[in-house]
């Protein structure tokens, strides 16, 4: 019940992302209402595919796209009063990534998957969906960035693995995981921590 809760705010989180995204690229209601959706849904469906998990979600539950659209809308709406809109992107996008890294190692865990598996399911759920709305929005995915962006859904997804390798309380482990991980997102982008990037600079015969 508690990881349901948290699936929901994470689709909604993620489709007000995506929805920002598409009014940063001046998309009419139906494009936004599309890369909201492609954003919530997009890592849980292509982690699925992977593990080999189906029904897909979205297509058990239909109505997860009642609340995808839903967001989006409403984000399309209250857009007006969002005056730093970059600033609130990034916060909902931050939170989505967390709580899906989270969602996504638990269900790899039902699968009987191998600790490294549940841990690189939870990025592939986490990251997958904000990488489609960025190449369908025409813009390079955060995750292929300097960003502190994949590795934070990575340690997110670590540290609730181990926590439950430890035996925390299982209604405990998602919340404190998730608090971790979306506090290291939070420093990363206030204090602007990046992963060392590589220009290719003195490198010939490539061109």
């Amino acid at each position: 019940m508690l990881l349901h809760s948290i699936y929901l705010i994470a689709i909604v989180a993620e489709a007000m992302s995506g929805a920002i995204m598409g009014m940063r690229r001046d998309m009419d209601l139906f494009g936004i209402c599309v890369i909201g959706t492609i954003t919530a849904l997009g890592g849980g469906t292509m982690r699925d595919i992977l593990l080999g998990n189906y029904p897909l979600g979205w297509i058990a539950h239909p109505e997860y796209l009642l609340f995808t659209v839903g967001a989006a809308i409403v984000t399309a709406l209250v857009a007006r009063f969002l005056h730093h809109l970059r600033n609130v992107f990034l916060v909902v996008d931050g939170l989505g990534l967390v709580a899906f890294s989270v969602i996504g190692c638990d269900i790899a865990r039902a699968n009987g998957m191998s600790p490294g598996i549940v841990i690189l399911a939870g990025m592939i759920t986490g990251v997958f969906g904000g990488l489609l709305r960025d190449v369908l929005c025409n813009q390079i995915p955060l995750v292929l960035q300097r960003e502190f962006y994949a590795t934070v859904a990575l340690f997110t997804g670590g540290l609730y693995v181990g926590l439950l390798w430890y035996q925390v309380d299982p209604a405990l482990a998602p919340l404190i995981a998730i608090g971790a991980g979306f506090l290291l997102r939070l420093l990363a982008m206030r204090f602007h921590w990046k992963l060392p990037s590589f220009n290719g600079s003195g490198i010939r015969g490539f061109e």
